[in-house]
């Protein structure tokens, strides 16, 4: 039998995730406020003094474009101002009863959820999850919830000797799937993991403690992809491409060039983009300070105790609405409409994490614990990644059209303000078209969206760019801010189709991310980046061309500029094509290239 490719990962070890230090905040602060300033400057220069009269339409939508990236901008400057750990507090009974006033908790129920996954992934998260250290005198039950109702999966729960809830109708997705196994089981606390969730021996050791606090309804600790694959030094590839080494300083001459080109010193490294080190470092560990950190899912452990006094809260005003509208017997509306512990939806982990932060009444609280507590698998395809991404997208869209939490009641203005950031930052698919398009019209068509491209603009121009470069790399505590913008170009394609679907009124569904790899049919998902690459390569010649031929409009500072920026955005489009063609090394392979303990530093995933 063929071993998972994900064994030849087994030895990594996670990354530890160290707070900002002081003086990396004071620079950020000041680099920060130098780019509002700086953009803010040349915003007001460009309403006011650089539209192109000429092409008042085409100018206006390029400003237009720019000062939503600006407004983007500063919901996460808010969103990444300042780090609010919860003070650590490891599990301890009589800490607890003591911080509490109530009894130590007496039992956990650990649920692994399930739908269509392999056998090969869910056999080692049950194993990693009987391993979880039990703190003295409290009852940990395993449970394999299985959506699937397969023979294969009662049979490896029962080999495991740990319990078993199957279903057949999938009614509300995951959260369906859980609201089963909540409703059969009494832990005090529940900890959610996915198919491929392995829990670290600690993990209960190092969250229940935060609990001592009642309000604390549940925590949420990072997602930790150990298969993501190392990858090749360039001079390593070139090496064993050409069977024997040659000149030493060639071959470092060659590798930096690669380096320059792909914008990646190693071949191969995280092919799908998928390391979420800076979601959980930077985002939900900042979000952590305003009680905004929200539920991921998968690693998380929930107070039994919230989940239900939510569900119960919002039936009943659900049923008290419902009677008024039909004018039926409560007992009626009771039973149309089913309990729901994690709201059905396919985004339930954000979704329930708005409804209990709004709960004032309640004073339900969060708390991000930074550090790595499990492990997990990454999309190892480029169909895995689309799905993963539709789902994501298809669920915050639906959130935002239909019950978005910037118009409810409960929440903070700075919890509004940090959900905001993230359908904020998919919203973005509304107006990055234009940016990305704009030098191809200007190739084409010898129009500018500036009145000329002068001294003057570079002046306002440069330093709002370069400050604000340099502000989100201090943001990023050091992270690479590249992978992070070409996820914002790659997956462009992919959320307009979520957005299309939820504005036709399409309900986003719940399709689990496959977790072994697929090889082939990823061509489809870079067929418009293929399309769009030639369209910007024609855009190119004809400006040229055009340019050459000393045609009314075309200019040499209109080319250099606009081939520039059109040279940065087929760079962040073609990045993704490859893709399309990655095959998963052999295991023998990846053992020989696989690298020691993983650094805290990945791809800069501002997409939240």
């Amino acid at each position: 039998m063929t071993r998972p490719y994900f064994t030849a990962y087994e030895r990594r070890k996670p990354p530890a995730f160290a707070p900002m230090s002081a003086r990396q905040r004071a620079i950020w602060h000041f680099l920060a406020g130098c780019a509002v300033a700086a953009g803010a400057y040349y915003l007001q220069w460009r309403w006011s003094a650089s539209l192109n009269a000429d092409a008042l339409g085409f100018s206006v939508l390029v400003v237009g474009a720019e000062t939503l990236f600006f407004l983007g901008t500063l919901l996460f400057y808010f969103d990444f101002w300042d780090e609010g750990d919860t003070p650590a507090k490891p599990y301890d009974s009589a800490a607890f009863e003591a911080a509490s006033g109530a009894p130590a908790p007496q039992s956990v129920d650990i649920f692994i959820t399930t739908y269509d996954e392999d056998v090969a992934v869910v056999a080692p998260s049950i194993s990693d999850a009987k391993a979880v250290i039990a703190p003295e005198d409290m009852r940990v039950q395993i449970w394999l919830l299985d959506d699937g109702d397969r023979a294969e999966m009662a049979q490896l729960a029962k080999h495991h000797g740990i319990g078993y809830f199957a279903r057949s109708e999938n009614l509300g997705f995951k959260a369906g799937n859980l609201r089963n196994g909540l409703l059969r089981t009494s832990g005090d606390f529940v900890v959610i993991c996915d198919a491929d969730t392995r829990l670290l021996p600690g993990f209960l050791q190092n969250t229940l403690g935060y609990f001592s606090d009642p309000q604390v309804a549940w925590v949420q600790t990072p997602h930790w992809f150990y298969d993501v694959p190392p990858g090749e030094s360039w001079s390593d590839w070139i090496v064993r491409r050409i069977g024997s080494p040659p000149a030493h300083r060639l071959v470092r001459l060659a590798a930096a060039v690669l380096t320059w080109v792909t914008g990646r010193g190693r071949i191969g490294a995280d092919p799908f983009l998928a390391d979420p080190s800076v979601f959980f470092d930077v985002i939900q560990r900042l979000r952590n300070r305003n009680n905004a950190a929200f539920c991921c899912g998968a690693a998380s452990i929930h107070r039994r105790e919230a989940v239900f006094a939510g569900a119960i809260k919002r039936k009943s005003a659900a049923v008290g609405r419902l009677q008024t509208r039909l004018r039926q017997p409560v007992a009626t509306c009771l039973r149309a409409l089913p309990l729901q512990p994690y709201r059905f939806h396919v985004s339930e982990d954000l979704y329930t994490s708005i409804l209990l932060h709004e709960d004032a009444t309640a004073g339900w609280k969060s708390v991000y614990h930074p550090q790595v507590e499990a492990r997990m698998l990454s999309p190892m395809s480029l169909t895995a990644w689309a799905a993963q991404r539709l789902k994501y997208a298809g669920g915050t869209f639906d959130i935002a059209a239909h019950d978005n939490p910037i118009f409810r009641r409960g929440l903070s203005w700075r919890q509004k303000l940090h959900y905001g950031a993230t359908f904020w930052s998919y919203l973005n698919v509304l107006w990055a078209p234009i940016l990305l398009l704009a030098p191809m019209v200007s190739l084409t068509t010898g129009v500018t969206p500036v009145k000329a491209y002068s001294l003057e603009f570079f002046m306002h121009f440069l330093p709002a760019v370069v400050l604000g470069e340099l502000a989100m790399l201090a943001a990023c505590k050091g992270y690479p801010v590249g992978p992070g913008r070409v996820l914002g170009v790659a997956a462009l394609p992919v959320h307009w189709h979520a957005l299309i679907c939820v504005l036709r009124g399409q309900k986003p569904r719940f399709a689990p991310t496959p977790k072994l790899p697929l090889v082939g049919g990823g061509l489809r998902h870079v067929l418009p980046h293929l399309v769009l690459l030639a369209l910007m390569s024609g855009a190119a010649a004809v400006s040229i061309v055009c340019t050459a031929l000393g045609h009314t409009g075309f200019s040499a500072p209109l080319l250099w500029v606009n081939l520039f920026w059109l040279g940065v955005n087929m760079t962040l489009i073609a990045r993704l094509v490859p893709m399309a063609w990655w095959t998963p090394p052999t295991a023998r392979h990846t053992e020989e290239t696989q690298t020691e303990p993983e650094t805290a530093h990945g791809a800069c995933q501002l997409a939240t």
